[in-house]
């Protein structure tokens, strides 16, 4: 680079490169392959390409099958804030073998004006025959993938028709050698399988068979109690009578979202390993969980809650700490039936004595106590005390038995209420305003980085007109293209991000009803002096009661049936201290 070049460069920008590397295997961090990159490559970046300035983002043992990696996303943030000029890999598979995440990763570079370099296949792609290039490479990278894929899925195909086993978990009850690589019956475990079996026989419940094994402090080998998915695991999985079953589960999109093959390809190798249990119990078993799942909602049939459950989600019991499940209390004679939430802990292994708590508790409470507080922000003076602010927490008879609100959460909200920031009641069009934020955010960013560029347009023609070393004119035109082009990008994402803030603005007719429900509850709140909780439910879509009260109230903490303490979507959390019953 010449003198004149790097001058330029110097006066008219600050480049900076992010150096990313990744390998994807153990032997690959454990021998050299991260040293030489991280010795290699900022060499490659001073002296290549004329950068001192740069960052490493390393990323050990991912594979590059996809880009959730988290040095990966670190890079590519600050990309998008302009901090980078360049990105250099040791080869481009380091970024991605997937064609739509690089072409998609690319695109990106491209609007924000980011250079691609690749030190091994030596292009970059500030040149036509190195975009070219780029494309043409990624494409055999990724079909070296998919055939790599489809050899691996062959040979344990293979291995498994042949009755060898490919590794993964080895089930509860087995135990597996692997010189002889043969299994055997770990016979503490396989104690408790049996009692699985018997148990489900006998009470034909999932639930209760997990609930009576913790109850015996029985537990996983994990060391984790039981639950009836745990549960029936053991009773659907064919190992625990011998056969060993593979290719049965399609999991090409993610562990969480896996399906049943279709059964034709299924591999399963009878009297694989010792069987703990009979074939006929086992089969017993799935037809008893067949049935079960039929009489409940159908593999093929939509499930419709009847109940809504208001509060369900937002419940933490007060004595143990685990969350609170729900459930239909009975029916009243008008055939209202209010949920109840009881802790999960409870009902698992029952050894929680809390007590449970009811909508007709629960609900009378919240929307009161939240009219309330909607009630002393309307009316909050300048000479409102902080005991007066209190008592208009606590106004109403369904507080009778409130003594106090403890101090620190109380004060907390009454400083944002005196400052005329409740922080708490949400208005009904605020949904949008996180991205409306951030495409501000971006557009003040622009016209920053607008002038500073309108600057360096100036430095240039200064230098090329007074410098006394003289600038030639064909690397001035070059450099003034170069801005021109900048400028010209940097106006069009401006008058994108104008229309996107004025569109953020506009509502769907559905989103303006469901945000003018919202509306209308916070009003009805607001207006009237008592809820009557039962009525008001009857009377509303208990569905957008939920969502507003999951839109204020982040917890409710309950213990021996009252709600010991309320935390707002703020974290402000108001701990209610109760008065003592007269002996």
């Amino acid at each position: 680079m010449s003198k004149t070049k790097k001058r330029i460069i110097d006066i008219v920008s600050e480049l900076k490169v992010a150096i990313y590397i990744r390998v994807s295997t153990k032997w690959q961090i454990d021998k050299d392959s991260l040293p030489l990159q991280r010795e290699e490559l900022p060499k490659y970046a001073e002296l290549v390409l004329g950068i001192k300035n740069y960052e490493v983002f390393e990323d050990a043992g991912y594979s590059a099958k996809n880009t959730d990696r988290p040095a990966y996303q670190r890079m590519m943030a600050k990309v998008r804030s302009g901090e980078f000029s360049h990105i250099l890999v040791w080869k481009i598979d380091r970024i991605s073998r997937n064609l739509l995440d690089f072409a998609s990763m690319y695109q990106e570079l491209k609007d924000y004006g980011v250079t691609f370099v690749s030190k091994n296949e030596q292009f970059d792609t500030s040149t036509a025959i190195g975009e070219a290039m780029l494309k043409i490479i990624l494409v055999f990278a990724e079909l070296e993938r998919n055939m790599t894929s489809e050899r691996v899925t062959a040979v344990m195909l293979s291995r498994a028709e042949q009755g060898l086993w490919n590794g993964g978990r080895v089930p509860f009850g087995y135990g597996y050698d692997k010189e002889l690589k043969e299994f055997s019956i770990n016979e503490t475990e396989a104690a408790v399988v049996r009692m699985i079996y018997e148990m489900y026989r006998q009470d034909c419940s999932t639930l209760k068979v997990a609930r009576d094994l913790n109850e015996k402090g029985l537990s996983q080998r994990s060391g984790k109690p039981w639950n009836p998915v745990t549960v029936s695991q053991v009773l659907k999985n064919p190992f625990y009578c011998g056969k060993m079953r593979y290719n049965y589960r399609n999991e090409k999109k993610g562990l969480k979202n896996w399906s049943v093959r279709d059964e034709s390809e299924w591999i399963v190798f009878d009297d694989h390993h010792p069987a703990i249990v009979s074939e006929k119990d086992w089969h017993g078993a799935c037809k008893q969980l067949e049935a079960n799942q039929r009489n409940g909602p159908g593999k093929n049939r939509a499930y419709t809650r009847k109940n809504v459950h208001i509060f369900a989600g937002l419940l933490t019991c007060g004595r143990c700490g685990s969350n609170m499940q729900s459930t239909i209390d009975r029916a009243r004679s008008d055939g209202w039936r209010p949920s109840i939430y009881l802790c999960s802990r409870h009902r698992r292994f029952n050894d929680c004595d809390n007590k449970y708590i009811s909508d007709v508790t629960l609900g009378p409470f919240v929307l009161n106590y939240i009219s309330n507080l909607m009630k002393a922000h309307k009316s909050f003076g300048k000479t409102t005390s902080i005991k007066t602010f209190e008592k208009k927490l606590l106004r109403g008879d369904v507080f009778a038995d409130v003594e106090a609100i403890e101090r620190p959460g109380l004060e907390e909200m009454y400083q944002l209420v005196k400052n005329g920031k409740s922080g708490v009641i949400l208005t009904s069009m605020t949904d949008g305003e996180e991205s409306r934020d951030s495409s501000i955010a971006e557009r003040a960013l622009l016209l920053s980085e607008r002038r500073r560029t309108e600057r360096a347009m100036k430095r240039l023609m200064a230098a090329y007109l007074y410098d006394e070393t003289g600038m030639p004119e064909k690397d001035f035109i070059l450099e003034r293209k170069k801005l021109a082009d900048s400028l010209a990008d940097m106006d069009a994402r401006i008058a994108e991000l104008d229309g996107r803030i004025a569109n953020s603005f506009d509502l769907s007719d559905e989103d303006f009803m469901a945000k003018a429900s919202l509306f209308i509850i916070s009003q009805q709140l607001a207006e009237r002096r008592f809820i009557n909780y039962e009525a008001y439910i009857k009377a509303s879509d208990p569905k957008i009661v939920r969502d507003f009260v999951t839109s204020v109230i982040q917890n409710f903490c309950i213990l021996d049936g009252k709600i010991r303490s309320i935390t707002f979507k703020n974290g402000i959390e108001h701990r209610f201290v109760y008065k003592q019953p007269e002996a």
